[in-house]
Formats: C-alpha cells, sequence, structure tokens
C-alpha cells in the first residue's frame, strides 16, 4: 500500500501527544471528533467490526467520507457481538484516556461497553458520545444532519420561502465532532484537577440550534422573525452574486462608508457617491430595491476578472463563486499548505484539506493514512497482552481480522 506524507510536522511536539483515543464511531459526527484529536497529535484506534466501517463502501456524496475524516488512525477489527470481541474491546478501553462513540442510543449499554461500564473499569477515561439530542423529550429519537437541520431553523433560513433547504455540507455532524473534541479537550483539562474523568455529551439538535442562534436573537432584540437568506433584509447596501460579462457569476459587497466611496471612485460612479439618498450604509440598504438594479446594469460590462481586480486593489470584498472540485487547484490554498495527500479506498492518493489552523506556523499534517480495515488489530492485541497463539484463535473464530 502506498503512503504520502501531507507536510512537514510542527516543529514542537503535537499538543495531545500521548493521548489515547478509542473510538466506536462510523459515518462523520464520532469520526470528526477522532480526526481532530488525531490531527493534534493523539493516538487514536478505531474499533470497526470484521468487514471494516460501512462508510468505506459509500456512493455517491458519501463517497469521501471515509478518507476525508479518517486520517491519522489505527484501526482494529473486532466482533463486538462475541463475548471475546467485548473482552478485548474492554482491555482496549482499559488503556483509554478518551473514548468516543456515535452510536443510537442504548447500543453501547447492550454491549457492555457504556459510559457506566467504561466508568467502572476506567474512572479517568473520558467518554464521549455524539448523539442527535442531548437529554430531553426527543434524546430517543433517531436523528440525521438534515433532520435537525429542518427541525432547527437552518433550513428554512437557507432557503428560499416556502422551500426548506439543506445547507450543502454536513454542518452539524462535522460541527457536532469539533464539540465532542472541545468537551474532550476539556474533560482532559477538568482532570488534571480531579483525577477523575467524565462523560461528555455532544448533540445535532442542539448544535445546530446554536448555529441558528443569531436568527433567534434577531426576534428577541427586534420583535420581527428573522426572513430566510435568499429574502432577508440585508444588514449592508451591495452584498449580493451579480452576473456580468459572459454569464459570469462573483460575489461582491461594500460594508461601509469607505468601502462606498472606494467602490465610486474605482469604478467611475460619481453621480451615486454624490448622491445623499446613499450616504451611509443604513441609507443604501433602505434604497437597495432600486440601487441593485442600476448596479446590476452598470457593472453588466465588465469581465469577472476585471471586478475581482478592482475590488482587490481597493481592499473590497469579492469572491468567485467557486465548485468543491475547482478547490483543489486553487493558489492560495496549494502555496500555503492546505492540503496533505491522503490515501483513498481504492489506494490512490488524493489532495485533502488539512485543519484550518496553524500551530506554530504549520498545519497539522497526516502523520498516518486512514487505516486499511483491521490493520492494526495485531499488534494493538499484542499490546494488550494476546500471545500469538491467542490471537490465532480469534482470528479462526472470526472475533478479530486483520
Amino acid at each position: 500500500m502506498t503512503t504520502s506524507p501531507a507536510s512537514a510536522p510542527p516543529a514542537n511536539p503535537l499538543p495531545y501527544a500521548g493521548v489515547r483515543v478509542v473510538e466506536f464511531t462510523h459515518m462523520v459526527m464520532g469520526p470528526t471528533c477522532g480526526l481532530l484529536l488525531g490531527d493534534l497529535g493523539a493516538e487514536v484506534i478505531k474499533v470497526e467490526p470484521l468487514e471494516g466501517d460501512a462508510t468505506r463502501r459509500l456512493l455517491g456524496s458519501g463517497a469521501g467520507f471515509f478518507p476525508t475524516f479518517n486520517r491519522n488512525k489505527k484501526s482494529i477489527a473486532l466482533d463486538l457481538k462475541q463475548p471475546e470481541g467485548r473482552e478485548a474491546a474492554l482491555r482496549l478501553v482499559a488503556t483509554a484516556d478518551i473514548v468516543s462513540e456515535n452510536f443510537k442510543p442504548g447500543t453501547m449499554a447492550k454491549l457492555g461497553l457504556d459510559y457506566a461500564s467504561v466508568r467502572k473499569l476506567n474512572p479517568r477515561a473520558i467518554y464521549v458520545s455524539h448523539k442527535g439530542f442531548l437529554p430531553g423529550p426527543y434524546e430517543d429519537r433517531t436523528a440525521l444532519d438534515e433532520v435537525v437541520q429542518m427541525m432547527g431553523g437552518l433550513a428554512y433560513m437557507t432557503g428560499r420561502a416556502g422551500d426548506p433547504l439543506r445547507a450543502g455540507t454536513s454542518v452539524n455532524d462535522i460541527m457536532g465532532g469539533m464539540f465532542g473534541a472541545i468537551g474532550a479537550m476539556a474533560a482532559l483539562r477538568q482532570r488534571e484537577q480531579t483525577g477523575e474523568g467524565c462523560e461528555v455529551q455532544s448533540a445535532l439538535f442542539e448544535n445546530n440550534v446554536f448555529l441558528v442562534a443569531q436568527h433567534m436573537m434577531q426576534f428577541a432584540a427586534t420583535g420581527r422573525a428573522a426572513d430566510p437568506m435568499p429574502s432577508r433584509i440585508s444588514a449592508w447596501g451591495i452584498y449580493d452574486v451579480f452576473t456580468v460579462k459572459d454569464g459570469e457569476q462573483i460575489f461582491l459587497a461594500v460594508v461601509s462608508d469607505k468601502q462606498w466611496s472606494a467602490f465610486c471612485r474605482a469604478f467611475d460612479l460619481p453621480d451615486l457617491l454624490a448622491d445623499p439618498r446613499l450616504a451611509t450604509n443604513n441609507d443604501r440598504v433602505l434604497a437597495r430595491h432600486w440601487l441593485l438594479p442600476l448596479l446590476r446594469s452598470e457593472l453588466a460590462g465588465h469581465s469577472a476578472a476585471e471586478l475581482a481586480a478592482g475590488f482587490e486593489a481597493n481592499e473590497l470584498p469579492f469572491a468567485p463563486i467557486a465548485k468543491p472540485q475547482q478547490l483543489f487547484d486553487d493558489p492560495h490554498l496549494n502555496a500555503s499548505g492546505g492540503f496533505g495527500q491522503v490515501r483513498m479506498n481504492d489506494g490512490q492518493l488524493s489532495k485533502v484539506p488539512l485543519l484550518p489552523l496553524t500551530l506554530g506556523g504549520q498545519r497539522p499534517g497526516i502523520r498516518l493514512q486512514p487505516p486499511v480495515a483491521g490493520e492494526h488489530s495485531e499488534a494493538l492485541l499484542r499490546e494488550l497482552g494476546y500471545g500469538a497463539d491467542e490471537i490465532a484463535a480469534l482470528r479462526a473464530r472470526r472475533v478479530t481480522a486483520g
């Protein structure tokens, strides 16, 4: 199998080096938590069924899930339905600093791997549960990212009036995993003070509500419900997508009075600059119904590249309308170390975005490629005290693989 380093490792030790994470996770939310901790230096051990995480075999929009969210992890394959598989898992969690899971409520308890069971075995363990809902009336419901976007107001805000639309990525799954990791980090700090671990819970629905809090608080502040984004009253006079020469599109923004002056001078619009009806940003917001059609006409003869050059020269906000696949060739991402090389499910290598942060001026990179299912089973079982004959017996009884 081919591996390739993603980037030079930071000069200093990664902050979570020496922390062991054992994850019982699949899909996006739970694996995101392990991804973050792994990228930041933790040893992350993924417990998979013998046939491997089903995410490895998804098609369509899920085809990239596994390589995206499972780098910097080891894999041990165990049949948790067999007593010997559960015994191996318990030996493993006894060595863990963090245990992470994102299965349906009750699943881990049936396996004897819930927080109460783990705490008896390892009171210093931090147990992170990623769920659809935090405890309350909804806690036993089955949730998906799209479910909570619909019930949590995000789909309403994203779509046009009467046409709720999920956001174009797994925002709640990814951020739910992020909050799980943040909770684990906080619990590690708390353990330094108390000597004991604790349970951390992160949930899709509550994460979604956190995302739409600004719209809730707009209502609290003004008494007016927030309109969906396509029909909202913008806070800024110019903050829109413009269709220009040859049908190209570009997003342009002018959000302050200083920027308005720079914009009018850059594009030779002295009459608009002098118009008292447009003197302040709030004036321009109230004039959007006639100002935007006028500007669309004025700018229609420019190419998107000309507008981008003019906006950049005058320090005005702008953006090309990019498709996700075009980002692989983005000059900024490529020049700034924004990509690593990751092994895909078919063994080929691809660029993949790294964490959007730097440590000591460097992006945390890829130390371990996404593992083959059970790739580290034998080494981990040996570490847990299993002898060669015992491992062979476990393989023969289909308790482990790899």
